[in-house]
């Protein structure tokens, strides 16, 4: 293959192998105490690769907190939504539960862990946190075990069955609903509404006052519409010059051109000088992109920060890219700031457990 700035072709052999595709897209220390964990979908072995990156970890570690991150997260196998929620559970404590017309209710228990209740939890959402990712979210919110930080997630509780018909074939019909540990209801209610609505259009909130529930703790919280979160933030989205710049792949190409007559190094913590800045400004001029001074200047933040992660991947690793982009998300910043507000929450959860606890004695 040709690359620019190489004059004579490179050679690479590729060896043909089995691609792991991990549910846990990372996991690492965004400072001391305080641990950051990504799931991206819940399959067969979510919850084995949970373990593996907490022991890898040190879970008895983390004093400062943890960040787990479920946004984007279209959900998937139930038994590992209830291994992951139930593992920062009491033991016997409701993770789930599913009922329907002709189905009585079936709850789904906790089964605890060494360290599960040593540190606080704050969870991120979006509007894309769906199905086995609202389980554990509302889990942990009706428990107070965790501070839930977004937007309002997707609203998918359903249960369906599949009856076989004739030919191979079968027939999925919904025949339960999800519930969350306080009773809500987690399916957003679509009768009114068409498909595109439903996956893609603007949504109300998940304020139902019809479901009204309250957590462990007397914390009052509403279903029927996904989970609300208890402290709302919505993710900047990105103005036309941003899009101008992301739709040029601007960031990959600049970086391409850099690494290609030079070697793929940079110092550690390397970040991007006003040399470097001035000639991407020039580079993105060459691409056509129309901008003027003052909007380079607003989006100087923004600019420096996604080109050093897109160089990073070179240089470094993919790894060390993603936790440079991770480090400088604006929501888990925000995560990182709630921290106290969940270990206040965890220590007022302990507290009443323990008011509990006596008065069955």
């Amino acid at each position: 293959m040709f690359r620019e700035g190489v004059e004579k072709p490179l050679t690479f052999n590729v060896v043909r192998d089995e691609v792991r595709r991990d549910s846990i897209d990372a996991s690492f220390w965004l400072k001391r105490g305080t641990a950051y964990i990504d799931i991206t979908q819940f399959t067969e072995t979510t919850s084995e690769e949970l373990e593996a990156d907490l022991k890898k970890l040190g879970e008895q570690n983390i004093e400062g907190g943890l960040i787990l991150d479920l946004r984007n997260d279209p959900g998937g196998l139930l038994q590992e939504a209830v291994a992951i929620a139930g593992r920062w559970l009491r033991k016997g404590q409701v993770v789930v539960s599913h009922k329907g017309r002709a189905y009585s209710e079936k709850p789904y228990l906790a089964r605890g862990s060494q360290y599960g209740l040593s540190y606080p939890i704050v969870v991120l959402v979006d509007r894309y946190t769906a199905s086995a990712a609202e389980i554990v979210s509302g889990a942990l919110q009706d428990h107070d075990r965790g501070w839930i930080l977004g937007d309002t997630t997707f609203g998918k509780g359903l249960v369906q069955t599949v009856f076989p018909l004739s030919d191979n074939t079968g027939l999925a019909l919904t025949t339960q609903h999800y519930y969350t540990p306080s009773g809500r209801l987690i399916q957003r209610d679509y009768s009114k509404m068409s498909f595109l609505d439903y996956y893609y259009g603007r949504r109300s909130g998940g304020n139902d006052s019809h479901d009204v529930k309250q957590t462990d703790l007397g914390r009052v919280v509403y279903g029927g519409g996904g989970i609300s979160p208890d402290e709302h933030y919505e993710a900047p989205k990105a103005n036309p010059f941003q899009v101008s710049v992301l739709r040029k792949n601007a960031f990959f190409t600049f970086s391409a051109q850099y690494f290609g007559s030079k070697e793929a190094r940079l110092p550690k913590s390397w970040t991007p000088d006003e040399k470097l800045m001035n000639d991407f400004h020039d580079f993105v001029l060459k691409q056509g992109i129309q901008f003027t001074e003052a909007e380079w200047t607003a989006n100087h933040d923004w600019l420096r920060n996604r080109l050093q992660q897109e160089m990073y991947i070179t240089a470094f690793s993919l790894e060390d890219s993603r936790r440079l982009t991770v480090s400088q998300d604006p929501e888990v910043l925000k995560a990182i700031e709630a921290l106290p507000k969940a270990a206040d929450l965890l220590a007022k959860m302990k507290a009443h457990s323990e008011v509990i606890r006596a008065s069955r004695k």
